[in-house]
């Protein structure tokens, strides 16, 4: 406890007009929150004021960050004005550090108000990178429409934000530390805890931890590699897979938190993990996995370099859940996915007689329908899984999922995939990004192509590729209304299904945090005839040249 209480200030500032959270909390690029006077206190300031006072007196909340620059600094700043702005616990990960799965755990553990991410997820890091604030509200998961808009509204008209500038706080002691404020009857209490420990409790009542060690331990060792890219899952890959599961200290890679993650955006993907990919098409291992900066994404590779694809991931997932005792003793209460990820989740749920719903891009409407219990596993084809143990993606988790099932099934990865293609078929799929696009642009591609697609003309078109006919079934902008509460979310992106439940889809995300607009296209081909599943995916999706056709339609 300090002996002298330390002064809470007021200080006169300015508002911004480009602080609206997107689905992904506020990115922008570091130089921005670092250089910017009052830039970052602003935004905390408008997002600590977004919470009812009443709820905000005493309150707790969990402050985490994935290590990239300027994290540390952020953080000191947040629990300054977290102080002052009257919470009562704060809850940090050692170093800093927490994952965004740990956050989402440690929230619904504590049943703390939310938790405050410092992360910009796959994004580069460094000075010349990009920084992120993410809130995260009471169940675990991302923060709502309702929260993101009060936010906004809050940041528009920001005039003063309050801090304790004289507050520090040492990152590296873990336990208790109390501090007596000016006009404050109660002192700030910041616990400084372990960051693995209760996300690793979590993981303990959700698979069968010895089945896993003796797959990586036994006779018949199966030989990992783990990249955790540099990023905050090091700690985790290191205590988990390695101290708790026996994976040999070599098999997990790039496991030392860096600021700017070594250089390479911290992306699980062929592109950015490609020293993992030629390690696994060496042939000396078996299973290889990649995880993000903050956790929450993966990728999965088997023997030889085999790539499986997400959205094949969350359905092979899906289809050998009864390897996981957590949902052999809960029962399986529904699948869920994103609109842009491949339909091969649906065709696991029809075999399973299980409910599917299909959603807009944001795991806030997963957290929707495990809230009310109508989820059990949910998915994005952007390399993100998890289930309803939290509220967020959870990458270490899907790892887990995937060594569980080799250790029942006792086949390796590509044999698990092509069994399952096999069985329900093949979903060819492939995404392409367009970054950077004049947003001007972006909108009015958007618009034009939604005028033709929904034209009935459209339904009468047959595009011609090849040997390929693909003849138009339906097309919309597609809108979701929630089953929970009725809501109804519309433009969340156009798409194209032919007859042969092929599809394109055009959507602009929100998730970037350079200037610009960001166009994602869709192309999605389904075969069931298995002569005809070991071909390139850019082979396959003859869909392609319709999508260049259909865009030149509008240009």
């Amino acid at each position: 406890m300090e002996t002298n209480p330390i002064p809470v200030v007021t200080v006169q500032t300015s508002p911004f007009d480009d602080q609206r959270p997107g689905t992904n909390g506020l990115r922008r690029k570091t130089e921005l929150f670092e250089g910017k006077k009052n830039y970052l206190q602003n935004y905390i300031q408008s997002l600590l004021s977004s919470i009812d006072l009443r709820d905000r007196q005493g309150c707790t909340m969990v402050v985490g960050s994935d290590g990239r620059y300027f994290s540390q600094a952020a953080t000191e700043i947040i629990v300054q004005m977290a102080a002052a702005n009257g919470i009562g616990r704060l809850v940090i990960g050692h170093n800093g550090l927490l994952s965004t799965p740990a956050v989402s755990c440690i929230i619904r553990k504590i049943k703390a108000i939310g938790g405050i991410i410092l992360t910009a997820s796959h994004n580069p890091g460094g000075p010349g990178g990009d920084f992120g604030v993410k809130f995260n509200v009471a169940n675990g998961g991302p923060s709502p429409d309702t929260v993101m808009e009060k936010i906004a509204q809050v940041s528009r008209t920001l005039e003063e934000y309050t801090i304790c500038p004289d507050l520090h706080i040492d990152l590296a002691r873990l336990g208790r530390h109390d501090f007596d404020l000016e006009n404050k009857f109660k002192p700030f209490r910041v616990e400084i805890v372990d960051s693995v420990e209760v996300y690793l409790n979590l993981l303990r009542t959700i698979f069968d931890f010895s089945a896993i060690k003796t797959l990586l331990t036994g006779p018949e060792q199966l030989k990992i590699r783990v990249d955790a890219m540099n990023g905050v899952m090091g700690p985790y890959v290191r205590r988990i897979l390695c101290d708790e599961l026996g994976a040999p200290a070599n098999a997990a890679v790039n496991c030392v938190p860096l600021e700017d993650f070594g250089g390479r955006p911290p992306e699980p993907s062929l592109t950015y993990a490609a020293p993992l990919v030629d390690a696994m098409k060496g042939g000396d291992f078996g299973f290889g996995a990649a995880l993000d900066a903050d956790g929450d994404r993966y990728m999965i590779l088997g023997e030889n370099g085999f790539f499986v694809n997400p959205s094949d991931s969350l359905a092979v997932m899906a289809a050998n859940l009864s390897c996981i005792p957590y949902f052999r003793q809960l029962g399986l209460k529904g699948f869920a996915r994103s609109m842009a990820t491949s339909t091969a989740l649906d065709r696991v749920a029809k075999a399973l007689k299980v409910t599917l719903y299909e959603t807009p891009t944001g795991w806030r409407f997963f957290g929707d329908l495990m809230d009310s219990g109508r989820c059990s596993l949910c998915g994005e084809e952007s390399f993100g899984t998890s289930s309803d143990h939290i509220r967020e993606k959870d990458g270490l988790w899907s790892v887990l999922v995937w060594l569980s099932i080799m250790a029942v099934r006792k086949q390796g990865v590509e044999e698990i995939v092509k069994d399952h293609w096999a069985k329900l078929g093949r979903n060819y799929f492939c995404r392409f990004d367009y970054e950077g696009v004049d947003p001007r642009a972006a909108f009015y591609l958007m618009r034009d192509l939604e005028g033709v697609i929904t034209d009935k003309a459209f339904l009468t078109q047959k595009f011609a590729v090849g040997t390929n006919v693909y003849s138009v079934e339906r097309a919309d902008n597609f809108e979701y209304i929630d089953p929970v509460d009725g809501t109804v979310v519309r433009n969340q992106g156009l798409r194209i299904v032919f007859t042969d439940e092929s599809r394109l889809v055009f959507r602009l995300s929100g998730s970037g945090g350079g200037a610009g607009a960001t166009v994602r296209i869709y192309a999605e081909s389904f075969e069931r005839d298995p002569e005809r599943h070991n071909r390139e995916t850019q082979v396959r999706s003859t869909l392609e040249s319709i999508l260049i056709g259909t865009t030149t339609l509008v240009l």
